[in-house]
């Protein structure tokens, strides 16, 4: 394989894509799209975010202290670009796609009723980066659509038709894995002697 060095760059894709309701201490709604969103420690739950400062969702998750990070389906990948484009200090986008709420359970920030799962999240810190500022939250409730659940409540992500994004553009996740946690060391079953 012949590589090119390129100068340090953000090249880690593709990426989880999700869009972000936040609300101002004035309950203003914002929802707007990051691409730059990660797991980062799971007891106790909480994921890292970089926002532009002069993003106005910066400023609304900053004053109230929350915000619901809402996983999209396929079908919403024009409201995902859309929301990453133009912005709230703009227009209503919420309004524009006449996007139905679901109300807040450990917070008052309200979470998108057509995401399959959101994650209901409360600010633990703000670290100025560069560009961007890392924001660190913890996540204090999921909600998770049951038609993803089978009977044992196994969360079956494939059937989400999630998408993520890579460099520019939107993808669909393929619904069939490569394999499963640990199946690269699991024992097979010896053959009867």
């Amino acid at each position: 394989m012949n590589k090119l060095n390129f100068k340090g760059s953000a090249m880690l894709n593709p990426t989880p894509v999700v869009l972000v309701v936040s609300k101002s201490i004035s309950n203003k709604l914002n929802i707007f799209t990051v691409g730059w969103v990660s797991t980062v420690c799971t007891k106790k739950p909480i994921v890292a975010m970089g926002i532009r400062p002069e993003r106005l969702s910066h400023k609304y998750i900053k004053e109230s202290g929350q915000c619901s990070i809402n996983l999209p389906t396929k079908d919403m990948t024009t409201i995902v670009d859309y929301c990453g484009v133009v912005s709230g200090k703009k227009e209503d986008k919420i309004k524009h796609f006449n996007l139905k709420l679901n109300k807040g359970i450990s917070i008052s920030t309200p979470s998108l009723e057509r995401s399959p799962v959101a994650l209901e999240c409360k600010l633990l810190s703000i670290t100025p980066l560069g560009t961007h500022d890392l924001f660190l939250l913890e996540i204090s409730n999921v909600k998770v659509d049951k038609n993803l659940l089978d009977l044992n409540n196994k969360i079956h992500f494939e059937k989400a038709n999630l998408i993520c994004y890579s460099h520019g553009e939107y993808y669909s996740l393929n619904s069939k894995p490569l394999g499963h946690f640990g199946y690269s060391i699991k024992r097979r079953n010896k053959a009867p002697r």
